[in-house]
């Protein structure tokens, strides 16, 4: 017996009275060597943990954040919007309540702004105010004062960081329309505003007494009105919202209150907190395999142990339970050195997402999340270590005395089976929790299974191939490599399971931020546009061409827009889908405003694929439209079917006479609802000009000479939103490689445990080649061509998942194309190539350092 055995000889009490305190205290004893290696098992999930902890508090200190902050997201009590003017009816509510609160009113618009000191010229997005909102929060001025002077005068609000980038100062002209405004301060922060709002389209508060002044409001522009209410008493708000509801959605328009912000924010995101715990889900998940599989190696390792306490009459279930203790009380540990890590995290979580987040997020502790954490590394740590743990009910007393020959499985024991499933059901649990969709969460669960079956099924037929077809011939260094990844005690599934999952993660993650980017890159192309311009009005087509002609410009076509509502589908009225909570009425198809257009032919971008579509309205009967397919599927609208469209009061009945296909890829006109020509000519609209300029001079000189001429015409400069855009697309890459780092953590972790593990086991067969004659050389060199065979597997096969996923992304949830990158995917195969042999190497230098003579001991 060894000395541990010794230990746990004297100390038992009667034979037949193991009580549970005996149970923990022979559990407690057994661990003394093992310690260290027993918090090794664990480390593979503390990373997990870490991040789950730290998003878990990032939830609930955002969930807190934004109950405290709803008001000032918000500004009001109530806020009332609407696209066009307030019907009589609305209005006489409106009126009604001016009464009872204090009120104040606003016009939102997009329009053109020019810096008079430089002619610098900029879409912004105008707020035309009236009154004294916010009555929560405050508008964040400098100076601080600017926020309430501005109201009175013909002064402007201009956002700090456009004004930065055109330099301008407090006290310089800005020209909006046709009237100048004296810039009264920066604007710093606005209700509701984050880092991206303010950078794709900055914000201009002007007086609203001076915006019919500026030209700006004219038939068919696009106007978002809002009004907003401060009441002295608000206990009964919300059951005064809900009644008067129906009645504003049935006139188009819509109505918020504190709590209809805080579950609108919440469920944003919610959203956000909910992606990033699957993130890190994935990094515990991985990290489970290492546990699995070095509590294997390490119940492997104490078979004579056990067998010894069968001998002295310790039943199977007894011994389980010993070494059950041993993982449950280290898996405790593990997972309070992670949510110690996961709190340490937490502290930067709100630094990296501040862009994303409409409120201030506070870094105090959340030890809900903090037990949350524990609790499922303990679970998740017991459940994945319960495969291995099983087999010590098969250690019978005869492996005290022929270990090498009696085996630890029986037969038809069914016992792993149930674990299988119980581990299955916990993963579909835990991302059901997270996604709240029953079909996704399968999705997941099945996706992660898969890639699991994938990875061991290649693992399995590598070690089947090379013991088949051994090549007998080779150098003596390959062949002692290529036998260890099938010998006993080999990490050959293990390693490709935990470095295949990481490389297909990371090679996901490079894919879908490659397809993002491929659809921002919309003006690369030498022929598409690359300014765009919108509120033309119909007198103004031709003067608008006319500065085109000048410059040069090529103008293919004037696109006409119109907006409307859908007021009906069938004999289902928009009253009624709206008021409807079965969810059986597509009640999304009435909540928007839709921009359609009219024209007799289609667009190199579009492809009727059911119905046939009819370009002349010929007076007789109602007028064929036609829908793009994905839209009408998701609402419930098929061929044949009337719709009938509110066009500023005037209904307008139609039947849906074909679907189109629509690629949304190119930088194009597209539309939901296209209008043969001979319906909507004489409906209020705007018109939409495309071009491209061949520099940014000519596109300077051109915008200003559009904005001097047609004040209200605004221009989408596409180069400035791409670049935006790709600032945009940069910043959330980092926060995803930010938590895709953790993940790879997770892995290098299991990485370095398992092989760390498995040199115990190799200390044997290393000392046995020294002794047989081999050099430490030729010890390296077998060691760094197994972890090579190993890392260049694996990283293949993960890079082939992540094709395929990247694949699948792109052809049903991006419908775009995808498109291979060699270059990228082969630097990926040499790092994890040379990171799995560095970490192989790195780890074997101790084994190599064993005497020959130690093969002749026991104590190995």
């Amino acid at each position: 017996m060894n000395q541990n055995t010794s230990q746990i000889v004297t100390h038992h009490p009667n034979k037949n009275s193991f009580r549970p305190g005996w149970l923990l205290c022979m559990a407690w004893r057994d661990s003394r060597r093992s310690r260290s290696r027993l918090l090794l098992f664990v480390s593979s999930v503390i990373v997990g943990i870490a991040s789950l902890v730290a998003i878990y508090s990032l939830g609930n200190n955002l969930n807190d954040e934004v109950n405290n902050q709803a008001a000032a997201l918000l500004g009001a009590d109530v806020k009332i919007t609407s696209n066009q003017p307030l019907t009589p009816a609305i209005q006489q509510l409106v009126d009604s309540l001016r009464h009872s609160s204090n009120y104040s009113e606003e016009r939102n618009f997009a329009s053109m702004v020019l810096f008079k000191k430089n002619n610098g010229i900029r879409l912004v997005q105008v707020r035309a105010l009236q009154g004294s909102f916010p009555y929560y929060g405050a508008l964040e001025t400098d100076p601080a004062n600017a926020g309430i002077a501005f109201r009175t005068q013909q002064r402007a609000l201009v956002d700090a960081t456009l004004m930065l980038q055109y330099g301008a100062n407090i006290g310089d002209s800005i020209q909006v329309g046709t009237v100048t405004f004296a810039i009264a301060g920066k604007l710093l922060n606005a209700p509701g505003q984050t880092g991206f709002s303010a950078a794709i389209a900055p914000i201009v508060y002007l007086p609203l007494q001076y915006i019919q002044q500026t030209g700006l409001l004219q038939k068919g522009s696009r106007v978002s009105y809002q009004y907003y209410f401060h009441f002295k008493q608000t206990a009964n708000i919300e059951k005064w919202a809900e009644a008067v509801r129906p009645r504003l959605e049935a006139n188009d328009c819509a109505i918020e209150t504190v709590e209809t912000q805080k579950e609108n924010t919440g469920r944003t995101f919610t959203d956000l907190t909910r992606f990033l715990s699957l993130v890190g889900f994935i990094a515990l998940l991985l990290g489970c395999t290492g546990v699995a599989s070095a509590v294997h190696v390490y119940v492997k390792e104490k078979i004579n142990t056990i067998a010894v306490l069968r001998c002295l009459g310790v039943k199977a279930s007894q011994a389980f339970t010993i070494f059950l203790i041993q993982i449950t009380g280290i898996g405790l540990l593990g997972s309070a050195i992670g949510a110690a890590l996961g709190i340490v995290l937490q502290q930067f979580l709100p630094f990296v997402l501040s862009n994303f987040l409409p409120v201030h997020i506070s870094t105090a502790i959340s030890w809900t999340a903090v037990g949350q954490g524990m609790l499922l590394g303990v679970l998740i740590s017991v459940l994945f270590a319960l495969l291995p743990l099983l087999s010590i009910r098969n250690i019978s007393p005869l492996n005290a005395i022929r270990v090498a020959y009696e085996p630890t499985q029986r037969k038809n024991d069914f016992s792993g089976w149930w674990v299988y499933v119980l581990i299955v059901l916990f993963v579909y649990g835990f991302t059901y929790v997270q996604i709240q969709e029953w079909k996704q969460a399968l999705q997941f669960t099945i996706g992660i299974g898969m890639a699991l079956l994938v990875l061991t099924s290649i693992a399995r037929l590598l070690m089947w191939m090379v013991r088949c077809f051994f090549p007998s011939s080779w150098n003596y260094v390959v062949r002692q490599a290529l036998a260890n990844l099938y010998r006993p005690n080999n990490q050959t599934t293990l390693l490709m399971v935990a470095i295949g999952l990481g490389t297909a993660f990371i090679s996901i993650l490079f894919f879908v931020q490659s397809i993002l980017m491929n659809r921002l890159n919309l003006s690369s192309g030498t022929n598409q546009p690359n300014i765009v311009l919108f509120d033309i009005q119909s007198s103004q087509k031709q003067g608008v061409g006319n500065v085109a002609a000048t410059y040069h410009l090529h103008v293919n076509a004037f696109v006409p827009v119109v907006n409307m509502r859908v007021a009906a589908l069938n004999v289902i009225k928009a009253a009624q889908a709206l008021t409807d909570t079965s969810g059986k009425l597509p009640r999304g198809l009435f909540r928007r405003e839709y921009r359609v257009t009219y024209r007799d032919s289609l667009t190199a971008s579009e492809k009727i694929v059911a119905g046939k579509w009819v370009g002349v309205a010929n007076g007789n009967g109602l007028p064929y439209i036609s829908m793009e397919e994905n839209f009408a599927k998701r609402n419930k609208v098929h061929l044949g079917d009337t719709l009938t469209f509110n066009v500023q009061g005037v209904p307008i009945p139609t039947i849906v006479g074909s679907l189109r296909q629509v690629n949304w890829g190119g930088m194009q006109t597209n539309f939901l609802v296209l209008f043969p020509k001979g319906v909507l000519e004489s409906a209020p609209q705007f018109w939409v000009l495309l071009t491209k300029v061949p520099t940014q001079q000519v596109s300077a000189q051109f915008q200003q000479a559009i904005v001097q001429q047609f004040p209200n015409v605004s221009i989408i400069d596409l180069a400035l939103v791409l670049q935006i855009l790709n600032d945009l697309i940069s910043k959330i890459g980092f926060v995803v490689r930010f938590m895709a780092g953790l993940s790879i953590s997770t892995g290098i972790v299991v990485f370095i445990a398992s092989v760390f593990m498995s040199k115990y086991q190799r200390i044997r067969e290393t000392v046995l080649l020294r002794t047989l004659g081999a050099s430490r050389k030729q010890i390296f060199a077998i060691t760094a061509l197994e972890y090579f065979f190993l890392g260049i597997l694996a990283a293949i096969t993960g890079i082939l998942l992540g094709l395929a996923a990247g694949w699948v992304l792109a052809k049903y949830t991006f419908e775009t194309a995808f498109h291979l990158q060699l270059l990228p995917i082969i630097i990926l195969v040499l790092m994890v190539c040379l990171l799995t042999v560095g970490i192989g190497l790195i780890n074997s230098r101790g084994i190599v350092k064993r005497s020959p003579l130690e093969v002749l001991r026991n104590e190995v």
